[in-house]
């Protein structure tokens, strides 16, 4: 279904997409809609087209060890959380991270949205939003029946429940939809909804396998650099491929940086180091790092505990015949994680105040010293606190998603994940060598602010006490991690610590923001200093809001469509 090389070369195009991913996907899409617009899309993964583990759902994770389907990206060891190295796995081939990811659909509350416009871009805000999704977005009502198994599954704490989580308020708990398709009952991503449906326009060429090195550039009359196509590798060859208007990159926060950097475009002193001749200085390029982190706390289920987990499924005959339910529709394989709560501070521990009093003194005087992008980081999250924000989410994960201690054979088990989702760290992305097929330098410095700690543990805390609260304690054993024996706030933290796992929602290296506030691209996700180079993204988001961010990401698309075609009303 995808194009043969030589349907590429000797060609120019009218834009040149670096990543197949959800935004570049849905980018295409959006701008083929017009036939007088040529569209090149150049994916480094394959295409992964009717691929049985990545269509059927229930199957967390199963991707990650697969080189067809995940980068095997990691971290740096990192300083301030005892020298893990974490696990960065994106999505590899078309459909980016929309093909291997858990499946959940959560717009965030509609300030954490307006913080982007706060930060310096007019008009970037929840009503614009969630305008742009309604071309994205569809809604297909579930069953009566499935709706209760879904209440039932999700409904065991007693916080109140949220009957418009996607209005804005997203406090409360609530039944969340899953990005699937009820009729094939298979993965809905971009592959499906923005590439298939358009794969036979003239003017739409996708090229699998096709990893881009750098972009090609020379400097305008105006001073500005030109965007004129990419360098990019097929089959063990190299290849140029031409864009007459734009190159726009979106190969995901651990490459669109890298590339810029590659380009010659970043901070000076990275580029010299690297030996990459400096086209543009642009210090914020690989700064303002956020991500989103959890970590799982499991506990055994009773024997009686009427529904399946995903831990039937370690055994490969159980595997094996719900596979084949699967295929009429029924089974394990059919199931998503939908039992979600986002709270503030305040409705997870009595020490919020405290909490908040702490952080407002230490950030005032940290302020005085920041530069000026986190100085505003810093504000941001102080006003979040004061607006009592739903910054900590609470997911109930039907099987065992914990660590260290290992399941036991035959049993069943559920795990309530905690979600840091206003995290007050910051960290990095530069490359290490101009050589594009070696990573980036990826060190998120985790857990570096000592609050995004404290805020883990009184979640912890806040997890137990509802584990010992009907209608939980109806139905759960023993604590198995991290087990009943880890008390104190020393040994939480450092459990805290050696457990966490990314959510795999970078943002920021490339953010949208004024140039002089640590900008890398205007509102327009243009890059400063460039006339016609996009970074189209979630590395473009300058921070992160308290939601899964798929959403988010078909949004940017969106966004960027507009800007390229073009203002709706």
């Amino acid at each position: 279904m995808t194009a043969r090389i030589q349907e590429v070369v000797d060609r120019a195009f009218d834009y040149v997409i670096v990543g197949g991913g959800t935004a570049g996907l849905t980018l295409a899409a959006r701008i083929t809609e017009d036939p007088s617009k040529s569209v090149l899309v150049l994916e480094a993964g394959k295409a992964n087209i009717d691929d049985p583990l990545i269509l059927r759902p229930f199957s967390y994770g199963a991707h990650f060890a697969n080189l067809d389907h995940a980068w095997g990206f990691k971290t740096i060891k990192q300083q301030y959380a005892e020298n893990k190295e974490s696990q960065w796995q994106r999505g590899k081939g078309l459909g980016g991270s929309s093909a291997i990811n858990f499946m959940c659909y959560v717009k965030p509350p509609a300030e954490d949205i307006n913080d982007v416009e706060r930060l310096g871009n007019p008009g970037f805000n929840f009503e614009h939003y969630n305008r742009l999704l309604k071309r994205t977005e569809g809604f297909v009502a579930p069953t009566d029946e499935a709706l209760a198994q879904a209440q039932l599954k999700s409904g065991l704490w007693q916080l109140g429940t949220n009957a418009n989580p996607f209005g804005g308020d997203t406090k409360g708990y609530y039944v969340l939809p899953n990005t699937y398709d009820p009729i094939s009952h298979t993965r809905s991503y971009a592959t499906t909804a923005f590439y298939l449906p358009n794969k036979d326009r003239p003017n739409l060429v996708v090229l699998v396998e096709a990893p881009v090195g750098r972009v090609i550039t020379d400097t305008a009359s105006s001073g500005k650099i030109v965007a004129r196509g990419v360098e990019f590798t097929h089959d063990g060859r190299q290849y140029t491929a031409k864009a007459n208007k734009e190159v726009i990159l979106s190969a995901g926060s651990p490459r669109s940086p890298q590339l810029l950097e590659l380009s010659g475009i970043g901070n000076e002193d990275i580029l010299n180091k690297i030996g990459v001749p400096v086209k543009i200085n642009l210090p914020a390029v690989g700064e303002n790092v956020q991500e989103h982190v959890f970590m799982g706390m499991s506990f055994e289920l009773k024997d009686d505990v009427v529904f399946d987990t995903t831990d039937i499924l370690r055994d490969p005959e159980v595997a094996a015949k719900h596979v084949n339910l699967h295929k009429s529709g029924s089974g394990a394989f059919t199931q998503g994680i939908v039992g979600f709560a986002f709270t503030s501070l305040d409705m997870i521990t009595p020490r919020a105040n405290e909490i908040i009093t702490a952080a407002k003194a230490q950030y005032t005087q940290k302020m005085e010293t920041s530069p000026a992008w986190l100085k505003d980081q810093y504000a941001t999250h102080l006003a979040r606190l004061d607006r009592a924000a739903p910054g900590y989410e609470l997911i109930l994960f039907p099987g065992f998603l914990s660590f260290p201690n290992p399941p036991a054979a035959g049993k069943r088990y559920i795990t309530l994940c905690i979600a840091m989702n206003h995290m007050f760290s910051r960290g990095t992305i530069h490359s290490s060598s101009d050589d594009p097929a070696q990573d980036a330098e990826f060190n998120p410095h985790d857990f570096e602010e000592d609050i995004d700690v404290e805020v883990a543990v009184e979640m912890l805390r806040f997890i137990r006490k509802l584990s010992k609260t009907a209608p939980l304690q109806d139905i759960l054993l023993e604590e198995v991690n991290p087990g009943k024996d880890t008390t104190s706030d020393a040994d939480l933290a450092s459990w805290v610590k050696k457990s966490y796992s990314t959510t795999y929602h970078t943002a920021g290296p490339c953010s949208m923001l004024p140039k002089e506030r640590g900008g890398v691209v205007d509102t327009d996700m243009k890059v400063y200093g460039t006339e016609n180079l996009r970074v189209v993204d979630l590395s473009v988001l300058p921070i992160l809001p308290a939601a899964h961010t798929l959403a988010t990401v078909y949004a940017i698309a969106e966004h960027a469509a507009e800007a390229i075609n073009g203002r709706s009303t």
